[in-house]
């Protein structure tokens, strides 16, 4: 699949540059593997009850060069894929990203992940999930959580949906600096989407990891159709960590992307 879009990546506040006007972009070529949305908020509204397709997915992915008196690029991709059926769901997605500056890398995160939905009753379900996250300018070598639980829908659209879910979970953190910890967790996420227009629809998804090292985690989105198949997406995701490692002690990540998707 092949997706072109501009992408304005802040990442990480203390990475933040001064772009100059003379800037060069390029498309990037990506497949399979949505998490513009750090994917641990799990936005995906996966309610097999109102699925309009077996089977619903998208790609985005994108390159920002810059040269002359700076050198810098950030390259981006990320993709969900869905599959429902009568009364379950299964997504899978993916996420990649990495930034540099004058040939050296100050950024660089990938993750991929599962989940599964099972409707007990048309508002009621009980749903799986599991990701794997690496982030070693954050501190991480890797990040491995599971959790399992029950959800309520409260709203079904088509208009309005929303849906809060929650439930225990394990994590098992392998740090940069080569420490370890395992640790149980409590887990609660809301996710709610407005379809405004035919063709723009606003999101936002929340969740938390609460822990000895609770995570929080918001993206805040809007989406407009350009046809059936093409969109643009402005995002703003938030990542907050109580005790993030000692190599990487800011508490708060931010990004604030624009991007052009593609829609199977």
């Amino acid at each position: 699949m092949v997706s072109f879009f501009v992408v304005r990546t802040l990442n990480k506040m203390k990475l933040l540059k001064t772009v100059p006007a003379a800037m060069m972009l390029a498309g990037g070529m990506f497949a399979s593997m949505n998490a513009a949305a750090d994917n641990n908020v799990f936005t995906v509204m996966d309610d097999p009850s109102t699925a309009k397709h077996p089977f619903e997915g998208n790609v985005n992915g994108g390159y920002l060069a810059q040269s002359g008196n700076t050198k810098s690029s950030s390259l981006t991709a990320d993709s969900t894929l869905t599959w429902y059926g009568n009364t379950t769901a299964w997504s899978l997605w993916g996420t990649a990203s990495n930034t540099s500056s004058n040939d050296e890398r100050s950024s660089e995160k990938y993750s991929v992940g599962g989940r599964t939905r099972y409707n007990l009753t048309d508002m009621n379900y009980l749903f799986g999930q599991a990701s794997w996250l690496t982030d070693r300018y954050n501190g991480y070598h890797q990040r491995d959580v599971g959790t399992v639980g029950y959800g309520r829908q409260f709203l079904n659209g088509p208009v309005h949906s929303l849906r809060f879910e929650f439930g225990p979970g394990v994590r098992y953190d392998e740090y940069t600096d080569g420490d370890t910890n395992t640790q149980i967790l409590g887990y609660a996420s809301g996710a709610y989407a407005w379809q405004m227009t035919d063709t723009t629809k606003f999101t936002q998804g929340v969740s938390v990891f609460g822990s000895d090292d609770t995570t929080f985690n918001s993206e805040t989105a809007l989406e407009v159709a350009i046809n059936d198949h093409f969109g643009l997406k402005v995002a703003y995701n938030l990542t907050w960590n109580s005790e993030p490692p000692a190599s990487a002690p800011s508490h708060t990540d931010r990004r604030t992307s624009i991007s052009l998707g593609y829609k199977m």
